[in-house]
């Protein structure tokens, strides 16, 4: 009988663990120096409900219905560090996450610039709004508490997205509690308002839920969220994007600089959407020259404030 139960025991903890698969990109196809498992359903604040195996989609590593939380870290050289960090959320329409081009590319752009960064995993809605933030606050967090063994300075920890990603790094820029908010943004095509008839509205179905009012899209709208304790961002978009228009970064820019708050937007003739990462991207240098000038502008505005 003792031998029944024991056997019967390891059977149920063996479908348990077999019952949600978490998948995850090695450390040679990411390009990252080490992957910290953070959190899941089971251990973070809010569940995202989803209790099916997560999947990796395709060649670009395109993740789908994920329920944990991992951190993929690229540390800058040492020699190089400028001491800024960023915390990197792919996008992906809320129903995927594009890990390799809005996610790994980007990150070793940035440490060839001596740029520390982590790109966040992180759990999609599934109409559970409040995840993916906790998620990305937890990224800011991460960075700053542990960055500092890279040679990040927790002060000069910024947050970048891309399309949906970009949404999430525009909502986590402008709900984090103030000492908590990341010193700068980066958004790119992104995705800023549900009160705008195109296309991403399906983002914020799967962020709200499909039986959402009007009155919480105009809520989540991040041109209604813009204080002045708002981050300075910069936006990066293509002038021919049909799928995130960009009237969304022309809100947004506009919305900071009603506050007084510093804003740069890049709008590239073209592109269309989804060319984040990718260095055949016509526009790809440009864009890249766009970021380090950006980031040296932070940079320059926090030292002043070292100096009163």
């Amino acid at each position: 009988m003792k031998k029944f139960l024991t056997l019967t025991l390891l059977a149920i903890v063996a479908l348990a663990a077999s019952a949600q698969k978490r998948v995850e990109v090695s450390l040679k196809d990411s390009g990252a120096d080490e992957i910290v498992h953070y959190w899941d359903n089971s251990t973070a604040p809010h569940s995202n409900g989803l209790t099916v195996d997560e999947q990796i989609l395709n060649s670009k590593f395109d993740m789908a219905l994920t329920s944990s939380t991992d951190f993929y870290i690229y540390k800058a050289d040492p020699a190089k560090a400028t001491g800024q960090g960023i915390v990197i959320v792919p996008g992906g329409g809320y129903y995927k996450l594009s890990m390799k081009f809005d996610g790994f590319m980007i990150a070793q752009y940035l440490r060839t610039i001596g740029v520390s960064s982590i790109v966040v995993k992180y759990r999609l809605p599934n109409g559970h709004r409040e995840v993916p933030l906790e998620d990305a606050q937890a990224g800011l967090r991460f960075m700053r508490t542990e960055g500092a063994s890279w040679g990040v300075d927790p002060k000069q920890v910024g947050i970048l997205g891309s399309s949906a990603g970009g949404y999430l790094a525009g909502h986590t820029s402008n709900v984090t509690p103030d000492d908590e908010k990341p010193q700068f943004s980066i958004l790119i095509y992104s995705v800023i308002s549900g009160m705008r008839r195109s296309r991403p509205r399906s983002t914020f179905g799967l962020m709200l839920g499909e039986k959402r009012t009007d009155s919480e899209e105009y809520y989540y709208s991040l041109e209604n969220r813009v204080t002045p304790t708002t981050p300075p961002a910069l936006l990066l978009l293509a002038d021919d994007d049909v799928t995130v228009q960009p009237e969304h970064s022309m809100i947004y820019y506009k919305a900071l600089k009603y506050y007084g708050i510093p804003a740069a937007m890049h709008v590239f003739p073209s592109g269309k959407h989804g060319w984040a990462g990718h260095d055949e991207y016509r526009y790809a240098e440009p864009c890249k020259e766009a970021i380090a000038d950006w980031l040296k502008i932070m940079q320059k505005e926090y030292l002043k404030t070292l100096n009163k």
